[in-house]
């Protein structure tokens, strides 16, 4: 009986081996998509991210408008100060490390052991994939997302272009992304002619740009625009 067959065949019970094969093609495909997309944002620029989307509705809920203000500009047209202003606040071994700095992720584990203040220990590489192809959240799942979105981009991006993408998705200010948009609202210039004071503080800002200001900076981002100006001549002598 053909359909008695058909029917006994549909209530075949759920196998750990199909369970297996099920697994290895949804890993397949998850593998093959992203592997995809990362290459992808090689070439072209990311239009927006999840981080900009949630802001904006952030904003609405607050009865303020829509905003998200960008200008994308690539590697050679950002301010060599802002690039190197950027690796001596939040990630000194950037051109060194392929995407995880141990040491950096040891002392922020030490410091938050005392209770003092949190600090995560993310490189530029973590915060760009975190940016671009992950939803903003603190979990434990997000972070293995977050991992090899990071090992990803090391791998088919390169230093040049995590920097270029990183400096022009980040959020500087409220509805205020990428190193163009801030720079054109804070100072009234095109990001390349940044001087070395004025790309330290933007990155000064960076934990909380929405709280901070780089043209109202107040004693504790001075502090750090000094860290950053001092440790910015001790890496100077990096390229990319």
């Amino acid at each position: 009986m053909p359909g008695r067959k058909l029917q006994n065949i549909s209530k075949a019970p759920f196998t750990f081996k199909r369970f297996i094969q099920i697994t290895k093609r949804v890993l397949l495909w998850y593998f093959a998509v992203t592997i995809i997309w990362v290459l992808a944002y090689r070439f072209i620029n990311p239009p927006v991210t999840w981080l900009m989307i949630q802001r904006s509705f952030e904003r609405k809920t607050n009865e303020k408008d829509w905003k998200i203000e960008k200008k994308w500009r690539g590697f050679d047209e950002l301010s060599s100060n802002l690039k190197y202003a950027a690796m001596a606040g939040e990630d000194s071994h950037f051109l060194q490390h392929w995407g995880f700095d141990a040491e950096s992720i040891q002392k922020a584990y030490e410091e938050n052991q005392t209770g003092k203040r949190k600090s995560g220990g993310s490189t530029i590489s973590q915060q760009t994939a975190k940016n671009v192809f992950l939803w903003p959240g603190r979990s434990w799942i997000r972070k293995g997302f977050e991992a090899y979105f990071t090992a990803l981009i090391e791998l088919l991006w390169g230093k040049k272009r995590i920097m270029e993408v990183y400096l022009n998705v980040i959020e500087m200010g409220d509805g205020i992304y990428g190193a163009e948009a801030a720079t054109q609202f804070y100072y009234k210039k095109p990001a390349v002619r940044l001087s070395k004071g004025q790309a330290a503080l933007l990155i000064a800002v960076l934990p909380n740009p929405r709280r901070w200001t780089p043209t109202r900076p107040t004693p504790y981002i001075l502090k750090k625009q000094y860290f950053i100006l001092r440790n910015m001549r001790r890496i100077r002598n990096l390229r990319f």
